[in-house]
């Protein structure tokens, strides 16, 4: 009997060594295999790393770099320091255009939210209906237009004698007409309700999609509580679109606070800096007074501005979560 356990020892360390040497494998082909996918993820990543490092970081830090400087983009620099950050205190026309960008998040941003859940609460209603898939198109259309084109056309119909001043005229309000762009008491005013026809049709459609997926029977609760439509909407409708509201918010204040085009298109800044925003007074800085400097430095308080508007936006709709 000794010699027959003795013979069969031998065979089970044969076997647990096999296995061992088979684990061994495995573990080896897996992080092979693992190794590979790791290199294939980082051979998909490291083209767009570079163009963002190229086209993104490295501007960046450049401009940084350039806001320390007084240089006309050609010749040579001479380092100033913080002159250039002074001089944003200094110049009120430079502080006016901030201020300017500020108002227009009231039009840019608040009004398309508020209109959006309006219209967006009125055509869930009856959003099976054909009525609905015209109003979301109509209404979305202005997303689809380059935003030059929408300003050419807003300045023929905000003209003197343009679309807006002949159907004030014809129901008897001709004497308030005027040309709406070249008021300095209207020009900002008329480039936000620009601003807010171009964003009204995204707000209204991220809005609806939100409200679809509220469950009917909490509707049919409220209904059967003695809710009014009123009492629905702040009880039921607002709460369940937190996030997408958040998401309007955030895209729209954006939006107001990097205007460009529109105001380039329709105004240039006048009429006397009255719809003077950051990017185009940027833009003049550093293309045609050749302060290069002093573009650069505008151009990070207005990043700083930006993300101190932004961050809080997202930071309160991630605790509302």
């Amino acid at each position: 009997m000794n010699e027959t356990r003795t013979t069969a020892a031998p065979g089970r360390r044969e076997v647990v060594a096999t296995a061992s040497t088979s684990l061994e494998a495995r573990r080896r082909a897996l992080k092979a295999r693992r190794l590979r996918r790791g290199w294939a993820a980082l051979g998909l990543v490291v083209p767009a790393a570079f163009f963002y490092v190229l086209f993104v970081l490295r501007p960046l830090v450049l401009t940084v770099q350039y806001s320390f400087y007084d240089w006309n983009g050609v010749g040579a620099s001479t380092f100033v320091g913080a002159e250039n950050y002074t001089r944003l205190v200094e110049k009120p026309e430079l502080l006016a255009s901030i201020v300017n960008a500020l108002e227009l998040i009231i039009y840019f941003s608040f009004v398309p939210v508020i209109l959006g859940l309006l219209t967006a609460a009125t055509i869930r209603k009856f959003a099976a209906s054909r009525l609905a898939m015209v109003s979301r198109t109509v209404l979305f259309l202005p997303q689809v237009i380059p935003l030059v084109a929408a300003g050419i056309m807003w300045t023929w119909m905000l003209a003197t004698d343009g679309v807006v001043n002949e159907l004030m005229r014809a129901v008897g309000l001709g004497s308030i007409t005027r040309a709406w762009l070249g008021d300095t008491s209207t020009a900002l005013g008329a480039v936000g309700v620009i601003g807010a026809w171009v964003a009204l049709g995204l707000c209204l459609l991220l809005l609806l999609s939100g409200m679809t997926k509220i469950d009917p029977a909490l509707f049919e609760a409220a209904r059967i509580d003695g809710a009014g439509a009123i009492r629905e909407f702040f009880a039921i409708t607002l709460p369940s679109v937190r996030q997408e509201i958040g998401v309007c918010v955030t895209v729209t204040v954006i939006a107001a606070l990097a205007a460009f085009d529109i105001v380039y298109i329709s105004t240039q800044g006048g009429p006397a800096n009255s719809t003077l925003v950051p990017g185009l007074e940027i833009y003049y800085l550093g293309f045609f007074s050749r302060e290069v400097g002093q573009a650069s430095a505008l151009a990070v308080v207005f990043m700083a501005l930006v993300l101190a508007v932004v961050l809080p936006i997202q930071r309160l709709t991630k605790e509302e979560d």
